[in-house]
């Protein structure tokens, strides 16, 4: 699949000499939901600050939708919409009249329609007369979604999307980007809700200390860095860990009553399935079996963990 956002050896020094990407290459391919992971500090703003041309880049090249960010700014820029962490709006004009601005400064002729579409999926149609300082603050986020998206923008960026959404708005908000996707635009997402990456993108990256550590489709890199943990709790105790179960090394509690076996790699759910039926023809006399997969989360944490212990993935 063609990339609509193509970024090579990017870099960022900050004056004082802080070095916040260091020679990051990332290609997105059109039509994904692509989530970008990172401990805070990673590089995160930074790099979507740079790809929205809020931020300059000290080298590299970052194309959008075919076009370079410096020379096509304005043509790259009015594919980008931008959704930021920070509830930056004008508090005290309508919503409607906030989101009809910011259609206009891309030059884009009126189509009240379109916004009327917009505040509708975002359920705020009710509020389009409302001052936007007198709006919650989960209402006041998707008044961002919908000025990003007044321009028709092939490209959003939802920095931190839900960050103080409660629940139920924030299901109303996946369930939006989802048609977004289903009409074509790219979705690039940063999120603290890792399970909100694991339930939406199509892929992931992680970024730590201004690199890029990994680049993965979701369903691949949970097959090849997720765990499945098999956890047995027996009836009696055992005083060691049987040895003819399985060739994967079982743990035992100080008390002999929970045999745990932790097994990796990309068929290990296939070994727990057969670690299992080892069990339960072994005669071992247990009360209850368990097997659970780690999630997207426990990943991320064990490759930032590992990167910080500076051992490498």
């Amino acid at each position: 699949m063609a990339s609509i956002i193509s970024v090579k050896g990017l870099e960022k020094t900050y004056k004082g000499g802080h070095r916040a990407l260091k020679s990051v290459d990332l290609e997105i391919e059109r039509g994904e939901i692509f989530a970008l992971l990172g401990p805070n500090g990673a590089g995160k703003t930074t790099l979507i600050g740079i790809i929205c041309g809020l931020v300059r880049k000290t080298a590299g090249t970052v194309m959008a939708d075919g076009y370079d960010i410096e020379k096509d700014f304005r043509k790259a820029r009015a594919r980008i919409g931008l959704v930021p962490q920070e509830l930056s709006a004008d508090m005290f004009i309508t919503v409607w009249h906030s989101v009809k601005f910011s259609r206009g400064l891309f030059g884009l002729s009126d189509n009240d329609a379109y916004l009327e579409k917009i505040l509708r999926d975002l359920s705020l149609w009710d509020k389009k007369d409302a001052k936007i300082a007198s709006l919650s603050g989960g209402m006041k986020r998707r008044v961002l979604i919908a000025k990003a998206l007044s321009h028709e923008p092939s490209i959003l960026f939802l920095d931190e999307p839900t960050a103080g959404v409660d629940v139920e708005l924030r299901r109303d908000m996946w369930q939006m980007v989802r048609r977004l996707r289903e009409q074509g635009v790219t979705i690039i997402l940063t999120t603290h809700y890792i399970e909100e990456a694991e339930d939406m993108a199509d892929r992931i990256g992680v970024i730590n200390k201004g690199e890029i550590i990994l680049i993965e489709d979701k369903h691949t890199l949970m097959r090849k860095l997720g765990q499945t943990e098999v956890t047995v709790g027996l009836k009696e105790p055992l005083s060691s860990v049987p040895a003819d179960l399985s060739a994967q090394t079982g743990t035992l509690s100080t008390d002999g009553l929970t045999l745990t076996y932790v097994l990796e790699g990309e068929n290990a759910e296939d070994q727990g399935t057969d670690l299992i039926k080892r069990l339960s023809a072994s005669g071992l006399d247990f009360r209850t079996l368990n097997m659970s997969r780690s999630s997207l989360e426990d990943i991320f944490v064990n490759l930032v963990h590992t990167e910080h212990a500076g051992t490498g993935i």
